[in-house]
């Protein structure tokens, strides 16, 4: 009875700790806006469906093996989450720095998702990132991928190599790729804006373009950004899918 008893607390934990893991740092599921008990509910709700599915194929476990299993578990569900989030912090990035083009860096209001300060434009990026993300039931994705890395990785054969903290890196370098890109439309005409109200304040210095100066870019700001939301669908689920791609990667390396 002792072992069975073992195994079967094993099992729990080692479902439940890859589970919050990932529960931490993965887009919807790890925002601060969910109260920490609601996330607890659904790890128990989760490990409990789980648990019939993964049982068979779970390794018996000796209690002095669980602090190593506990700490590998969710390392794993860590990287899938961290994987999955670099979206939302390059579309973060890409407000951010949008906000300083179009002048609005110093309007602050307080972002639901993270509560910490943000700009109103990289709200609206988060907001409408994140209607898109539920949009394409990219939580759902999420969650078919950690299911399915007990299959591929089953607990306690992880192997946390040079490539795979490397792939790690890489993962949260790609943050500066996809906040460049989110933000390249509009950057670029701020930019070229800046270059123009340069050029003309030059020929005519007489000119007030201190003073329209923010209200051409403010104005050509939104235009483009306006314009730049049709292709937000097709771009995001392009980046959604490249997420998951490296979450999945993560895991090859980590085998």
């Amino acid at each position: 009875m002792r072992i069975s008893l073992v195994q079967l607390f094993g099992t729990l934990l080692t479902i439940s700790v890859r589970l919050t893991g990932m529960m931490l740092f993965a887009p919807f599921f790890g925002s601060v806006a969910i109260p920490a008990r609601v996330k607890a509910v659904l790890v128990l709700a989760l490990t409990a469906l789980l648990y019939p599915m993964l049982q068979a194929k779970m390794p018996a476990l000796e209690i002095s093996q669980w602090p190593m299993m506990i700490f590998g578990e969710l390392i794993i569900g860590v990287a899938v989450g961290i994987a999955t989030n670099i979206v939302f912090d390059g579309v973060q990035m890409a407000g951010s720095v949008l906000s300083v083009q179009m002048g609005y860096s110093l309007v602050n209001i307080l972002d639901p998702q993270t509560q910490v300060d943000s700009t109103v434009v990289a709200l609206f990026h988060q907001t409408m990132a994140m209607l898109i993300f539920l949009r394409l039931d990219v939580h759902m994705w999420i969650l078919r991928a950690v299911v399915h890395s007990f299959e591929y990785l089953p607990p306690s054969t992880g192997h946390f190599s040079g490539a795979f903290v490397k792939a790690a890196l890489e993962a949260g370098a790609a943050v500066f790729t996809i906040g460049i890109q989110i933000a390249a439309p509009v950057l670029s005409a701020t930019l070229i804006a800046d270059i123009a109200l340069g050029l003309m304040g030059k020929a005519s210095p007489q000119l007030p373009l201190m003073l329209l100066g923010p209200a051409v870019k403010s104005v050509l700001g939104l235009g483009i950004l306006m314009a730049a939301l049709k292709y937000w669908p097709q771009l995001f689920e392009h980046l959604f899918l490249n997420a998951m791609q490296m979450a999945d990667h993560l895991l090859h390396l980590a085998r």
